[in-house]
């Protein structure tokens, strides 16, 4: 999932980051992929995800979670967003053992992801990185913007609207979770990462006031 590759951070933010797809191949395996899909997001459920949905159609900042699971026939789809290594590793388990026939990723840092097959004892067929970001970088919003932008893989969200709920929680107008949520709303792919947002607005609120 190459819009989840451009993620920024610090090591230690991005180990509570990690997103997990389930995808069919058009013309393949795609024809009755939507109950799989389906049973895919009921296991992630139960393992507490920040941010769940099938693909294209909405995640749970949009619909609530039944809703979400009404739709996700029609697209054969979806993905979940943890906060937590043992998490992830517990749904990745689940998932191992439904055998559900179709392509999972599971996106974060390479060497806990690793971590996590071993774990859960899978072999990874394939790995694919970033290199990072290249021309005229000094044009890019500061870092600790760009930390919270980059969880949307396709940038429906706005330096200047994380700047805005930073200046609102700093004054009190809202909470982080609040703030977070709001910042989810724009993410069309739905692999924006809450938790993390509202620790990463505590950095740039606390970077804005050194300034």
């Amino acid at each position: 999932m190459t819009h989840t590759n451009h993620r920024q951070g610090t090591i230690e933010s991005l180990q509570g980051d990690y997103v997990v797809f389930i995808y069919p191949a058009r013309g393949i395996n795609d024809e009755g992929a939507g109950p799989k899909a389906e049973e895919f997001l009921r296991l992630a459920y139960r393992h507490g995800p920040v941010n769940a949905g099938p693909a294209r159609t909405g995640d749970v900042f949009i619909s609530d979670p039944q809703r979400v699971l009404d739709r996700i026939s029609r697209v054969g789809s979806a993905y979940a967003v943890f906060d937590a290594k043992d998490k992830v590793t517990a749904f990745v388990k689940d998932v191992v053992k439904a055998d559900l026939g179709l392509s999972v990723i599971v996106s974060g840092l390479i060497n806990e992801v690793g971590d996590i097959c071993q774990q859960v004892g899978i072999k990874r067929h394939t790995a694919q990185c970033s290199l990072g970001v290249w021309g005229k970088t000094d044009r890019l919003p500061p870092e600790e913007m760009l930390d919270i932008t980059t969880m949307c893989g396709h940038g429906m969200i706005s330096s200047n609207l994380v700047r805005r709920m930073a200046r609102e929680v700093s004054r009190g107008l809202n909470s982080f979770e609040e703030a977070a949520s709001k910042l989810a709303r724009p993410c069309s792919c739905g692999i924006f990462n809450p938790k993390r947002a509202q620790d990463l607005l505590r950095v740039a609120i606390e970077k804005e006031a050194g300034d």
